[in-house]
This record gives structure tokens, sequence and C-alpha cells, in this order.
């Protein structure tokens, strides 16, 4: 089951990072996604189905994290999607909106807060009710999806931690929205900055403050970083992940735009040194 499981996983996250890469949070390329996924769901439920469990623990494993892996996947994406095709026009509107979706997941956490505590604190004493095919007890705060849901490749509670692996990751996305939002609006009245220098070089650049992990405690998205010095240096950065490729396969002086930043500084240190 984890051969096929992990294979299937990696193969599905391979996909959508190529799509992620080729550009940004458009509505073409989150359907396109949402496909991909739906797909691969379909596959692990075939596989499931199929060949059945060895054990409980197989079970419980499975519909505890395997599953809700993938369908988090699902939820996070179908959100996105319903924000950007409802997102209104004009800064204040939107930060309100945003704001809006932020107290909806704050909602679903209060309203579940203590399965939450359950999952988080990675308890096990009752997984053989939640996670296990055929077992419901509907005082354990059920979501109306599982009476719809196939009881053949559901649990009571697996969209619960699917859910709660979704709505960390779109927490995640409308907090950089609205640090996006309120960055545009305070910026409006500084001057615009153009890089003059190499694509190739502010890809070194980004690509070493992502690996130092300084941004966001290390938690910012690549392409958020590369999006983001887009937008603040007027610069189309084309297939940045691509270039990065380019960069690691330089046979000498990988980092030749950071060294050199590195000893212009020193340069400057000792110029001032000597006035």
């Amino acid at each position: 089951m984890d051969k096929f499981y992990n294979k299937t996983l990696l193969r599905l996250e391979t996909t959508i990072d190529e799509l992620e890469i080729e550009t940004d949070y458009s509505i073409q390329r989150i359907e396109a996604v949402i496909d991909i996924i739906l797909k691969c769901l379909s596959e692990v439920k075939e596989y499931v189905l199929n060949r059945g469990f060895k054990n409980i623990d197989e079970e419980i494993h499975f519909f505890k994290h395997q599953k809700p892996a993938i369908v988090s996947k699902l939820i996070y994406y179908n959100a996105i999607y319903k924000i950007e095709t409802k997102k209104p026009y004009g800064a204040k509107p939107i930060k309100k909106y945003l704001n809006d979706e932020l107290k909806k997941l704050k909602r679903y956490f209060d309203n579940n807060l203590e399965f939450y505590k359950y999952y988080r604190t990675n308890n096990s004493f009752i997984d053989d009710k939640l996670f296990v095919r055929g077992k419901y007890d509907i005082k354990l705060s059920l979501d109306t999806y599982y009476f719809e849901a196939d009881r053949n490749f559901s649990t009571s509670h697996d969209y619960k931690v699917a859910k709660i692996i979704a709505n960390d990751l779109i927490q995640v996305y409308l907090e950089d929205q609205l640090h996006n939002t309120t960055y545009r609006e305070k910026s409006t009245d500084l001057p615009n900055l153009n890089w003059t220098g190499s694509k190739t070089a502010l890809i070194e650049l980004i690509y070493a403050l992502h690996s130092r992990a300084v941004l966001d405690n290390g938690n910012a998205d690549i392409k958020v970083i590369a999006k983001t010095f887009e937008r603040a240096f007027n610069v189309d950065l084309g297939d940045f992940y691509h270039t990065f490729m380019e960069l690691k396969s330089r046979k000498i002086n990988r980092t030749k735009f950071l060294d050199s930043l590195r000893d212009a500084l020193i340069r400057k240190m000792d110029e001032q040194e000597e006035m």
C-alpha cells in the first residue's frame, strides 16, 4: 500500500509543481490542478477498493494520513478557485473580503476545537472510531459530507483531517494576499525601482534567500518570493525554475552574483575605513 501511495503522491505533487512554475494563480491553472487531483484520487480509490487493507492499523493509517493528504489539496485549490472568482475590485473591498474569508476559517476551527486538539496532539485512543469504515458516532461532531460520501472509501473523520490541513494552507494564502494588498496601498507614493542587473543574478539571489529561510520564518514559497521581486522591481523572470537548474549545472562559480555582492560590500567597507 505504502509503495503505491508514495509513488502516486509524488507524481501528483510533481505535476502540480510543474503547473505552478508556469504561471501564477490563474483560474485556468487552478481548474487544471483540480482535474489532476480528482484523477489521482480516483486511482487511489480504485486501488483501495480492489486491494483492501491488510489490517485495521493499515486502514487507520490510510484514512488518517494518506487519503487526507490528497483530499486536502482538492479542498485547498477549490477554495482558492472560489476566492479568486469572487474577489471584488478595489483595495478596501478586497481587504474586507479576505478578512471575511479568514473569519470563516476561524469559525470552523472554533466549531471543531476538540478534534483539532485530538489530531494536532497526535492522539490515537479513538482512531478505531474515527478512521475505520462503517463506524461512526453522531456525538463526535460529524460533517454532513460523511453521510453523502461513499462509505466504502470514507470514514467519519478523514474529511475533517483533510479540511484541517487545507485550512492551514488557505490561511497562509489569504494572509499573503492581505499582505500584498496592504503593501501595494502603502507603496503607491514610492518611486518605482527597476531591476537593471541580469535576470539570472536576481534568480540566484531569490533562491539564496529562500534557502537561507529568512522570509516568513522559512515558510515563504519560492513562487511567492519570485512574484514579490517581480512586482517590486518591475521585471519578468520567466521560467525562473529552469534558470535555477542552469545555475546548478554550472561547472564552476555557481554563485557568481552572490560572490560579487560579497566582494562589492567588503570593498565598500574597506574604502570607507580608509576615508
